[in-house]
């Protein structure tokens, strides 16, 4: 006679809290730790709170890219290459228009025309696709280092938009609600990408791709428009993060202005788990560690080269690579040509 154990019945939000112990401890800490700054010096506080946003947008966007087509099984090394020629079309959109939502259209079409580029060297031509990233990263440089011109000048950039009485909250007002369309737009759409991914046959089918092409195309998934397509929606992505660049956080164009954002996206991406909330909540850790070196630049209170400060986003990179790479688990097919039986 066999006996049946019934379990207790545990409410859901006691099952997730059970299940991710460590991020709710993290998180916790930091939530006490911005709290202390903030009785100690709340206008720093906020300001580095909100600068963190700020640095965090564009390696969401490019995080969000690499996902967009990793999780198909397609490498996205050339998200910098995608970022600074959409930076530098959008630019240029902005300067000859005067129109900020042309610009913004024209960042992201560029995007997209680059992340086919990437998927016709990758999918159709089966090249090597570290190699496909490296060279849209060439070209980008070399479009942009011959074609600018100095002394060109936008009609304006995109200004903070509050939302209300909600920028008013104390804290977290301005860091959240006081903010330009593009970083809105952006925390949007983390959580739409998650959605897509996750709960949506389109986000089956690409993670199918991306993890099993073969058993994919035997149930009729057409693996190669997964691909094109994903690919080219990441580079989309990518487009709005060279935009955000130039119309929304400088409002200019300078040579190299994506100064290696596009391969701590990746860092992004890898220490995320190829997940969006991962990615973002990556993205905030970088983009924190980019407002801290510009606050301690400025504040004087650090008495070494700036030269030295400086290198905190980049360090923090290495170490996440270094120390998580081997940890997280990437698409099984990703990186690997599908030849079609």
């Amino acid at each position: 006679m066999e006996t049946e154990i019934s379990l207790p019945h545990m409410p859901a939000w006691r099952i997730w809290i059970a299940s991710h112990v460590a991020l709710v401890v993290g998180g916790s800490i930091l939530l006490v730790l911005v709290l202390a700054a903030y009785f100690y010096d709340s206008l720093v506080t906020t300001a580095v709170l909100a600068s963190t946003i700020r640095h965090s947008t564009p390696l969401v966007l490019g995080a969000l890219c690499g996902l967009v087509g990793e999780r198909t099984g397609v490498i996205n090394i050339g998200i910098e290459g995608q970022m600074l020629l959409s930076a530098f079309i959008a630019f240029l959109a902005s300067v000859y228009t005067g129109n900020l939502f042309v610009a913004i259209m024209a960042g992201v079409l560029t995007g997209a025309v680059l992340g086919g580029l990437l998927a016709f060297m990758s999918v159709t031509l089966k090249v090597n696709q570290i190699i496909g990233g490296t060279v849209i990263n060439i070209l980008a440089v070399g479009l942009t280092g011959y074609f600018y011109t100095a002394g060109l000048t936008t009609q304006g950039k995109l200004q903070p938009v509050a939302l209300g009485a909600l920028a008013d909250i104390p804290l977290i007002g301005p860091v959240l609600f006081n903010n330009p369309p593009l970083t809105y737009a952006t925390i949007v759409l983390v959580f739409v990408v998650h959605y897509v991914l996750f709960h949506t046959r389109w986000g089956l089918r690409s993670r199918a791709v991306g993890e099993h092409p073969r058993a994919a195309d035997t149930v009729g998934i057409n693996v190669f428009r997964m691909r094109y397509v994903n690919v080219a929606l990441g580079g989309a992505l990518a487009g709005l993060a060279g935009a955000f660049l130039t119309l929304e956080a400088v409002g200019s164009f300078e040579r190299g202005m994506t100064n290696g954002r596009g391969f701590i996206a990746l860092a992004c991406m890898i220490f995320g788990n190829w997940m969006p909330f991962g990615a973002w909540g990556a993205a905030l850790l970088f983009g924190f560690a980019s407002a801290l070196q510009t606050q301690l630049q400025f504040s004087g209170q650090v008495n070494i080269p700036h030269q030295f400060i400086g290198m905190l986003p980049y360090l923090l990179t290495i170490v996440v690579l270094t120390g998580f790479v081997g940890r997280v688990r990437p698409p099984a097919a990703e990186g690997v040509p599908y030849e079609k039986e």
